[in-house]
C-alpha cells in the first residue's frame, strides 16, 4: 500500500485538549526528489490530522496548506494516470477540509471567540519562536506590540533580539515595534538602554522603527500583532531555559533548547489596541 494511503480524510472534533507539544510542522526542500517530497507530504498531513483532532484548528490550517503543496508537486511529477487520480482525491479531500477550517476560524475571528491555550511542560523542546508564532504572522503583519517587563539581563536582551530577527523574516512585513518594558533598577540600567538602542539602530537600517517605552508598573506580559492575533505567555519571552555551556545542543537552535514550565493563551480578535 502507498504510504499516502494511510491518511483518511479527517472529521472535526469538538473535543478541546491542552497541547503537550508545538511541533507543527516544517515545509520540505525544493531540492527533494518526489519520492521525498511524498514522504514529507504524509508526515506533514498527518500532523495536520492531529492537530486538528485536538483542536488546534490555526496550526492545522498551516500543515494542511504545506502538504497540499507538497502533493501538489508529487502530482505535477507523476506521469503514471492511476497515480494521478489517486493524488487529486487526496488533494481534494485535504482542500476541502481546509477551507472547513478556515471558514471556521473566520466565523470565530468575526465573533471574537477564538481562544487556543497551549500548555509547554518543564524541559519540553520545539517550542522556538518560529514554531510558536508562525502560524499567526502574515503578509498583513506591519505593526507589533511587545509587553514584556522582563527584557532586562543579556539573556533576555538577546531574547527580544531573537524575536525581532523572526519579523523580518517572511511573510510579515513589519514597519513598526512597540516594546514596553521595565526599567532595571539592579544597576544594569546601562546595559539594558545601550542594549535596546543599538537593537533600534539595526531595526531602522530594514526600514522597521522601533518604540520603546518603560512602565514602573507593568506586569501583564503580552504580544500583539496587527492582524488581530494575540498572544500571552505565562513566562513572557523568557522561557527558554540556560544551556550548561555556549557549545551545547540547544544553544544556537532554540527549537532544541529546553523550556521552562508555562502557559500561552492565544486570542483573536477585531482590532489590536492602539491599531
Amino acid at each position: 500500500m502507498d504510504r499516502s494511503e494511510k491518511i483518511t480524510a479527517p472529521r472535526a472534533r469538538s473535543r478541546k485538549r491542552n497541547a503537550v507539544g508545538f511541533r507543527v510542522c516544517n515545509s520540505a526542500a525544493m531540492s527533494q526528489s518526489t519520492s521525498e517530497k511524498e514522504n514529507s507530504a504524509v508526515t506533514v498531513l498527518k500532523r495536520a490530522i492531529e492537530l486538528d483532532n485536538d483542536s488546534r484548528f490555526q496550526n492545522s490550517l498551516v500543515c494542511y496548506q504545506e502538504g497540499i503543496d507538497l502533493l501538489l508537486q508529487v502530482l505535477k511529477a507523476t506521469t503514471n494516470d492511476t497515480k494521478k487520480i489517486h493524488y487529486r482525491q487526496k488533494i481534494a479531500n485535504y482542500m476541502d477540509r481546509a477551507e472547513e477550517i478556515k471558514k471556521h476560524l473566520d466565523k470565530l475571528k468575526e465573533d471574537g471567540k477564538y481562544h487556543e491555550q497551549i500548555k509547554i511542560p518543564e524541559d519540553a523542546t520545539g517550542f522556538s519562536y518560529e514554531k510558536l508564532f508562525k502560524p499567526y504572522l502574515d503578509q498583513f503583519v506591519t505593526e507589533v506590540w511587545v509587553e514584556d517587563p522582563y527584557i532586562r539581563h543579556v539573556h533576555q536582551l538577546y531574547n527580544f533580539l531573537r524575536f525581532c530577527e523572526m519579523l523580518l523574516k517572511d511573510p510579515c512585513k513589519v514597519k513598526n515595534i512597540h516594546l514596553l518594558t521595565s526599567l532595571d533598577n539592579s544597576g544594569g540600567n546601562s546595559q539594558q538602554s545601550s542594549s535596546l538602542d543599538e537593537i533600534k539602530q539595526s531595526l531602522q537600517s530594514y526600514g522597521v522603527t522601533l518604540e520603546l517605552n518603560h512602565s514602573f508598573s507593568i506586569h501583564d506580559r503580552e504580544i500583539r500583532f496587527n492582524n488581530g492575533w494575540m498572544i500571552k505567555i505565562g513566562r513572557g519571552l523568557d522561557y527558554f531555559k540556560k544551556t550548561q555551556g555556549r557549545f551545547s545542543i540547544g544553544y544556537c537552535d532554540f527549537d532544541l533548547r529546553q523550556c521552562h514550565e508555562t502557559t500561552v493563551d492565544i486570542f483573536h480578535i477585531k482590532h489590536t489596541k492602539n491599531s
